[in-house]
This record gives structure tokens, C-alpha cells and sequence, in this order.
């Protein structure tokens, strides 16, 4: 029984090839600061998008409650939503 389990065990060897299929390294550093670029330019939209849903969402102002009333409170709970906002979108870039 162990010697069919070592048969399979060599039989099932997998090589990678570590170098990227096509391309040079600049053709790929390339790639990855496009891609960079579209990510950031999504995530930038999507946390605009938020803070625009966000203001809506509330029944006053957060621009003038922050801007003329001086309001901490309003401008800590806004603080930790942006970057609640931020940690999920750096996360979906990340994969």
C-alpha cells in the first residue's frame, strides 16, 4: 500500500516555470503601473461615491457642521467612516 502511494506521489510532480510568460520586466512593470493607476482612479471614484451617499444619508449638513459649527464629534464619526471606506477598498485592490 505505501509503495503505491510513493508511486503516486512521483508520478504526480508538477515543474513551474518561475520567469512570466510573456514580456520583459519592463513590459511588466508596465502592466502593473496601468493596472496600479485604473485601481487607485476605482477607488478613488468608489470613496467619492461614499461620501456623497453619505452626506445624503444624513439629515444635516456634515459640510457645515464640520466647516462652520466646528463640530468634533461629527468630524471624528466622518474620520473613522472614511477610513473604515479606505480599508475595504485597499483590501478589494489587494485582492
Amino acid at each position: 500500500m505505501i509503495d503505491q502511494i510513493r508511486g503516486l506521489a512521483q508520478t504526480d510532480t508538477v515543474v513551474v516555470d518561475p520567469t512570466p510568460a510573456t514580456g520583459t520586466s519592463l513590459d511588466l512593470l508596465l502592466q502593473h503601473l496601468i493596472a496600479a493607476c485604473v485601481f487607485s482612479v476605482v477607488g478613488i471614484v468608489v470613496f467619492m461615491g461614499c461620501l456623497v451617499l453619505m452626506e445624503k444619508l444624513t439629515p444635516f449638513s456634515i459640510l457645515h457642521e464640520i466647516g462652520e459649527e466646528h463640530n468634533l464629534a461629527v468630524s471624528i464619526v466622518v474620520a473613522a467612516i472614511v477610513l473604515g471606506v479606505s480599508i475595504i477598498i485597499a483590501a478589494s485592490v489587494i485582492g
